[in-house]
This record gives structure tokens, C-alpha cells and sequence, in this order.
């Protein structure tokens, strides 16, 4: 595992993992792919680190998943992916990338940024939408193409976006700013912000909807705490998978919204009840709540 050593003496182990999904504009669920785990790596001096998982995970892993869809993928990413050499190689393999792109961390972009003059290089979109609750915010966009990412005669060009979010139930603005090598214009500008699907669908629910993906279930001497992890994920693929693929499944979920209701329900009749399959288990809960072909008609 990692660890952190703290000038007080005190060390810290901890485990860590990249979780990549897959996600598609109108697609309500999240599709977990492999886990790539953060640990020391053979005939390596120094710790593990996200961006060394995710480069293996494109060695490893990215062709098995993503080469059914071609040309037609985009990496999104925190601003710690927003780093050249990794946007080299998601590029190198002909794909594309969204990436938060923080000012602090990118002082030459924002300098660059801020030199700018408004109208014909950097452009301003504003619109007006509703948030969850309701609420109407306007949302302002700034954006330049064909910038450089870091300081340098070889610095990789790309294209730059920020928005900044306010309304009268704000206390402050919000205010968050991209990259990417997708031309932007007025007409797509708002497409980065989908990239929080990605942490309500996948990372929050196996979080904070039944799956404690952050509990702490044993260490083991070698790979448990890991294999552990994994079949946490697994749980919540094979949970999604039965979202798209079990009409059964769908209308329980329908009657017993909340993960946690549904959890409770399932431990309470697997406690007492065996069943001879998956498929026995949906039919005894169907009829039970008197949905699907046990549904009540009105008279």
C-alpha cells in the first residue's frame, strides 16, 4: 500500500485506485470499467501515483475497452490529467480529452489566457438555466482555441474554456475552467461540464448508496484489501447492467427507489428465504409488491 510520512513521525498507509467509467450524453447510468490500484510497482524506488495508474491503464486496459468505438472517445479528467505528456499520449492513441485546468497549476495558460484581447480571441457566451432545485443561473462562458498548455517551443496547443456560474441563491460564484483538443464554439461550449456525471453516478454512489466502497473491510497480506475494492465495483457494474438488461429488476427499483430500500429488502427475505435463482428472488418481490404482471388493475 502507500503511505504518507508526516513530520510529526506519524505515517500514514492508505489504498488508492483510478476507477474508470464509461458515460454518454442522455445515458442516465455510468458503466464501471477495470480498476487500476495504486501501489508500488516493481523495481520502482518511488511511490505509485494517479497519473503512472492511468498511463497503465491505457497501456493495459484502454485498447480491450474503447476499440469498438473507434476515434469517437473522449478522456475526462481532474487537472491533474490536464499534463502534457499524458494529453500526448490519450492523443498518441487517437482518441480525445476534456480536462479541469486549474489556474494555479497552469500559470503559463492562464498568463497566455489573461493576454488575450475579447472578441475575435477570446469569446464570451452567456446563457441562462435552471439548476436542480429550480433555481435560474446564468452561466458564462470564456473560451480561446489554439493556446499553449505549457511554456515552451514544443508546448502542446489546445483549446481553453472556463465558466463561471452565478445566481441569487449562490453565496459565491462557481467557477471552473477546461481544456481540450475539441475545437470549441458558442454551440458546444457547455459540453465539459458533463464530465460530474462521473463522480454522481459511479464514485458518489459507490460512496454513499449502500456499496461503502471507503469502509475499510480487511487488509489482508497481500492483494485483499484490493480484490475487496474490486468486487465492490463489480457489484455496482453488475447492479447497472441489470438496469439496461432486467424488466423485473427495473420495476422494483421503480417501487423501491433508494439503493439502501432495495439492499434492506433484498438482506431481509435472503435471511430467511432461499431461493433457487435470481430470477425466482424477482418474481417473489414482483408479486409481493403487486407490480408488473402482478400489478392490481383498477376496477
Amino acid at each position: 500500500c502507500s503511505k504518507i510520512d508526516h513530520k510529526s513521525g506519524q505515517t500514514i498507509y492508505y489504498h488508492s485506485a483510478i476507477t474508470p467509467v464509461i458515460v454518454a450524453p442522455g445515458q442516465k447510468h455510468a458503466i464501471a470499467l477495470r480498476p487500476e490500484f495504486i501501489v508500488p510497482q516493481d523495481g520502482h524506488d518511488k511511490q505509485d501515483c494517479e497519473i503512472n495508474a492511468a498511463k497503465r491503464w491505457i497501456d493495459k486496459e484502454a485498447g480491450r475497452y474503447l476499440q469498438a468505438l473507434n476515434r469517437n472517445v473522449t478522456f475526462l479528467g481532474d487537472d491533474i490529467y490536464a499534463h502534457q505528456p499524458f494529453c500526448r499520449l490519450v492523443l498518441l492513441h487517437g482518441w480525445h480529452f476534456i480536462f479541469t485546468c486549474k489556474p494555479a497549476s497552469h500559470k503559463h495558460l492562464t498568463q497566455w489566457i489573461g493576454l488575450l484581447e475579447e472578441g475575435p480571441d477570446l469569446h464570451t457566451v452567456t446563457t441562462r438555466a435552471k439548476d436542480a432545485k429550480g433555481h435560474w443561473e446564468e452561466h458564462i462562458y470564456r473560451y480561446a482555441n489554439n493556446v499553449p498548455l505549457v511554456e515552451g517551443e514544443g508546448a502542446l496547443k489546445v483549446n481553453w474554456c472556463e465558466v463561471t456560474i452565478t445566481g441569487k441563491h449562490r453565496k459565491t460564484p462557481y467557477h471552473s475552467a477546461w481544456v481540450s483538443d475539441w475545437e470549441i464554439t458558442d454551440q458546444n461550449v457547455a459540453t465539459g461540464r458533463c464530465r460530474w456525471k462521473i463522480e454522481n453516478e459511479n464514485n458518489n454512489t459507490l460512496k454513499t448508496k449502500g456499496y461503502h466502497l471507503e469502509h475499510n473491510f480487511g487488509h489482508g497480506k497481500k492483494h485483499l484489501s484490493s480484490l475487496l475494492a474490486a468486487m465492490n465495483m463489480l457489484a455496482l457494474l453488475t447492479h447497472t447492467f441489470l438496469s439496461y438488461c432486467d424488466d423485473a429488476y427495473r420495476l422494483i427499483r421503480a417501487k423501491l427507489p433508494t439503493r439502501k430500500t432495495f439492499f434492506d429488502n433484498l438482506r431481509a427475505l435472503l435471511r430467511y428465504i432461499p431461493f433457487e435463482s435470481w430470477n425466482g428472488l424477482m418474481d417473489f418481490m414482483t408479486r409481493g409488491l403487486k407490480i408488473g404482471p402482478y400489478a392490481i388493475q383498477d376496477a
